[in-house]
């Protein structure tokens, strides 16, 4: 995704301010060998932008000045109430340096599994994003979560993850649990009701 900003001078909050009230979103890039730059970005752009999944979990080319560089949104202030996005840190990205991302989830086939399809039983997503290590490169928008084969009072570890190719899950130490299947409550107790009245006939 391509992302324009400009460079800026002023700096403090009263030169924040005023960017944001001429329809603007102050920002910074770090990292690499580089120093800090202070950006703006189009306010209502960058807005909508944040909305979508791969803003959060692509590599973005941004242009400053007719460069472009490649970087990683690291961090995003929103407004308490207002459509307005306060400030946002980006990462400088080294093509042969791994990076370390979190990113969203995809949920697929529960309807197939035997878990809902045989027992009624409700999957819940216990992790909606993973931290996860690779070159830029091999950064994926998002992993996917293959529910098809997930049964009632069992659940699905990062260890059980089809990982993309050259992606490795951070976990510290930890195999945390992604998903779980359990039967609703009121269900049992229905299905306990209709056996109990079944035994008396």
């Amino acid at each position: 995704m391509k992302v324009i900003a400009f460079n800026r001078t002023l700096q403090g909050s009263g030169a924040s301010r005023r960017l944001r009230t001429s329809g603007q979103t102050p920002g910074i890039i770090y990292g690499g060998a580089e120093a800090p730059v202070l950006i703006a970005l189009d306010g209502n752009a960058l807005y909508h932008a944040l909305k979508k999944e791969a803003f959060h979990g692509s590599i973005l080319d941004m242009e400053i000045d007719g460069k472009t560089q490649q970087v990683l949104l690291r961090d995003f202030q929103m407004h308490a109430y207002k459509q307005m996005v306060l400030h946002a840190d980006f990462q400088r990205v080294d093509a042969n340096a791994a990076v370390h991302k979190k990113v969203a989830l995809h949920f697929i086939n529960a309807d197939v599994s035997p878990a809902v399809k045989l027992h009624g039983a409700t999957v819940s997503h216990v992790l909606a994003e993973l931290e996860i290590s690779c070159l830029p490169a091999d950064l994926p928008e998002f992993i996917n979560v293959d529910l098809a084969n997930i049964d009632v009072g069992h659940s699905i570890h990062v260890a059980d993850l089809a990982m993309p190719k050259g992606v490795t899950a951070v976990t510290h130490g930890q195999n945390l649990t992604v998903a779980t299947a359990a039967v609703p409550a009121g269900h049992v107790a229905a299905e306990a009701t209709a056996a109990a009245a079944e035994e008396k006939k």
